[in-house]
């Protein structure tokens, strides 16, 4: 990525971000998301906004479907905060790295615990 494309992918993540905090109304994205990246294609024309949920499967395809439901709104309400020739396309999807990183520590922290149990006896 250029530095270009990375300044508009923080500025587009941080962005959505407020917009998510400040004015969406659908009830599908109040829960506890988080924007963790924004990969914004070289011409500038798509921006994979990648999001993290807490929740079962069903909970994760409603967040998805509300911000397809909210794309429109989102893209009108970035074009008028960044000063861009083109507004990209915001194409969402889910991040499971959070929840894999938790479970890479909960994997480390039993091997850990079993390790010690066995170093005891």
């Amino acid at each position: 990525m250029t530095r270009r494309t990375e300044r508009i992918s923080s500025l587009i993540q941080q962005e959505i971000s407020d917009l998510l905090r400040e004015q969406v109304n659908d009830p599908r994205l109040a829960s506890l998301i988080s924007i963790t990246r924004v990969s914004v294609s070289p011409d500038l024309r798509h921006a994979k906004v990648f999001v993290s949920t807490l929740g079962n499967e069903a909970n994760k395809h409603e967040v998805l479907q509300g911000f397809a439901a909210a794309s429109g709104f989102l893209r009108r309400q970035l074009a008028s905060r960044l000063r861009l020739k083109y507004m990209p396309d915001l194409i969402f999807h889910l991040d499971d790295s959070i929840e894999r990183g938790a479970e890479v520590i909960r994997l480390i922290e039993r091997i850990s615990s079993s390790s010690t149990e066995q170093n005891e006896h």
